[in-house]
């Protein structure tokens, strides 16, 4: 059994089942009540030239019956003509008038074979050639005697726009159904897509809801009455994860502020302490301590970091600063960097700040990667895009979606990181609308690329 994921492709497709059998059981619905009217209006027409019989019917001085019937009338009774015949019998049966040439009843009482179909005053004869002979009994009352007037015609003789009505229907008339219920199919695809674009425009806004916009909820009062359940029960579980983020986000930036006292007290013990390996093991430890928190509250602060529209910097001298705090960690390696590319300002849509955190992770994952003597580059491009080259190992084609997600370290024997620098460059790069991508350089070495707009 084929299942429809869509809403809309469901009702389109049993729409289409309802149409294809409309399309069928409709023509011959019409087809039998055309043809039920047509034998109705053929039994009243009998019924009429049976009661018009009747009354040319005479009772004549001496007691007997004449059938005075006018001369202009009585062609559609010929033999010549063919179009009806008539019988006046008696009470008793007996035939006291006919156009038939032997003077004979058109449905004799003692004649009824298995094949007549009788029903109230009408009956249907089969005859020997094949043709029908329909017709209707009205009485006729005179005086205190009562006459049975016969009239019959042979189907075959039938009106001619009746049987055309009939015969050619399908072919005329019935070919016309399906053009105009595929119309009503494609009205109803009209209708669902508008009744189902509040859901539509439900799914965008809710494709929209992320940690930076976490107060987004989805619309109650354009969805349809069968969706706002669903819908409220989903505002009030988006509600219960706002709160339950809040209360994660404020608790890790109040751990991390509260962090930074004890560790600015264990900084100052340490530098009193004697010169030695334990004093620089243990400022090593309290400097990776401090850069870990401060990673931290960076990662919290950039949760709820909402770019402005107007808000722009310049990308050059964001690099400029960010190279510049960086050197001293560099040469302290042994290492070096420098900052190539444009020369001139270079404006983006941004937060200069924010910028300044991104490159400046960017260049710090550079330093721990590239090896002592090795070299860092930082180039800013005029489209609005920062590129830091190392000297490392490159990154695996594997881990080059995972290097970005928070606390992610493929070796976590080397305690050196935490896993949180390339996080931040990729929230700061998401606040922006913009990217960050990584790949090798052929002679060896990993290229950051991190795209911003420009205004």
């Amino acid at each position: 059994m084929i299942r429809f994921r869509s809403i809309a492709s469901r009702v389109v497709a049993l729409q289409v089942l309802a149409i294809g059998a409309t399309a069928i059981l409709l023509p011959l619905a019409l087809y039998w009540l055309l043809t039920q009217a047509a034998n109705n209006l053929h039994r009243d027409a009998l019924r009429s030239q049976a009661v018009t019989i009747g009354s040319f019917l005479r009772l004549q001085p001496d007691g007997t019956v004449a059938l005075e019937i006018p001369d202009d009338v009585r062609p559609l009774y010929s033999d010549g003509y063919g179009l009806y015949a008539y019988a006046v019998l008696d009470a008793a049966g007996r035939v006291l008038f006919s156009s038939r040439a032997d003077g004979a009843a058109l449905f004799p009482s003692s004649d009824v074979a298995p094949s007549d179909e009788i029903r109230g005053d009408e009956i249907r004869r089969p005859r020997r050639t094949g043709a029908v002979l329909f017709g209707v009994t009205v009485a006729r009352v005179l005086g205190e005697r009562i006459f049975w007037v016969q009239v019959g015609q042979d189907l075959s003789h039938r009106d001619v726009i009746i049987d055309d009505i009939v015969a050619t229907f399908f072919v005329r008339v019935a070919w016309i159904i399906f053009p105009i219920l595929l119309v009503l199919l494609l009205i109803d695809v009209l209708i669902f897509r508008r009744a189902l674009a509040p859901v539509r425009e439900a799914s965008t806004t809710a494709a929209a809801i992320g940690p930076s916009r976490t107060d987004v909820r989805l619309p109650e009062q354009s969805m349809p009455a069968e969706i706002v359940p669903l819908v409220r029960a989903v505002n009030q579980a988006l509600e219960r994860l706002e709160a339950g983020y809040l209360a994660q986000r404020e608790f890790t930036a109040d751990v991390a502020h509260e962090l930074r006292t004890p560790l600015a007290i264990m900084r100052a013990r340490v530098d009193a302490l004697d010169p030695g390996p334990a004093r620089d093991a243990l400022r090593a430890d309290i400097v990776g301590m401090a850069r870990t928190v401060g990673q931290v509250l960076d990662i919290a602060e950039l949760e709820s970091f909402v770019v402005g529209p107007d808000a722009t910097a310049d990308l050059h001298a964001v690099c400029s600063d960010a190279v510049a705090y960086m050197a001293p960690l560099a040469v302290g390696q042994s290492k070096t960097i420098a900052l190539s590319g444009a020369e001139g300002p270079v404006r983006v849509r941004g937060h200069a700040d924010a910028l300044f955190r991104a490159v400046r992770n960017l260049i710090e994952n550079a330093i721990r990667h590239t090896p002592l003597g090795g070299s860092i580059e930082v180039e800013v491009s005029a489209d609005g895009s920062v590129r830091v080259v190392d000297d490392g190992p490159g990154v695996l084609e594997a881990d080059r979606r995972s290097i970005f997600t928070r606390f992610w370290r493929r070796d976590r024997a080397h305690a050196d990181s935490r896993g949180l620098g390339l996080a931040i460059v990729a929230r700061v790069a998401e606040a922006h609308g913009g990217s960050i991508a990584v790949e090798n350089r052929p002679e060896g070495g990993a290229v950051f690329t991190l795209r911003l707009q420009v205004p």
